[in-house]
């Protein structure tokens, strides 16, 4: 989801109040609240088109269930964040009354120019130091191209590795896999090698 210029401070417990409160999803990013704002159509489909892949192969019964961006996600002492995508496996998690995820095991962003440099940078320390994070998806929509962070064994660092068009790209922390032209299915997207590094699409 797209970054809006708005930032309020406030503490976590006057932030929880305020979010549920409003109309705009607010994420908290070290004693900021920052407004959300929506993204490009392709950028809402690439999520929805991932999101329908996932709940048709994960069900809608758990233990592992998909969750759009309208479900916050405490990734970090300080840090609440709405993903694009997040699949938890913990059934703590798929309470009814509950509109905070507290382990996720994948999470995905869709990334845009304006929201880039953070989903690969202070996103990217926060979803790999989560103990229950297992891999990160930034999945782009100037090209087709995903790419994947995956948690290595214990000591040793995540597993980086990118996808493209006619590959197939493997979730291991779920147990199965997913066709890149899948997730960019009716949409003009270019191929990395065919896209012109003069021409920038905004999202």
């Amino acid at each position: 989801m797209a970054a809006n210029p708005q930032r309020l401070y406030m503490t976590i417990e006057q932030y929880l109040v305020f979010d549920r409160a409003s109309d705009t999803k607010y994420e908290y990013l070290d004693g900021e609240a920052v407004a959300m704002s929506g993204g490009s159509v392709n950028h809402s489909r690439l999520a929805g088109n991932l999101f329908f892949l996932l709940a048709q192969v994960l069900g809608t019964r758990g233990p592992c269930i998909p969750y759009n961006s309208d479900i916050r996600v405490l990734v970090a002492k300080r840090q609440y964040v709405y993903p694009d995508l997040t699949v938890s496996c913990d059934e703590n998690d798929h309470q009814g009354e509950h509109d905070t995820l507290f382990s996720p095991r994948l999470i995905v962003e869709v990334i845009s120019l304006s929201t880039e440099a953070i989903d690969r940078g202070r996103k990217l320390n926060w979803y790999r130091n989560h103990p229950s994070v297992q891999e990160y998806l930034l999945i782009n929509t100037r090209m087709q191209l995903i790419e994947m962070y995956r948690r290595g064994n214990l000591g040793e660092p995540w597993a980086y590795q990118t996808y493209s068009a006619h590959e197939t790209f493997r979730l291991a922390c779920l147990d199965l896999s997913l066709a890149v032209n899948d997730v960019y299915a009716g949409l003009n997207i270019p191929l990395p090698d065919t896209l012109d590094p003069l021409v920038q699409e905004e999202d």
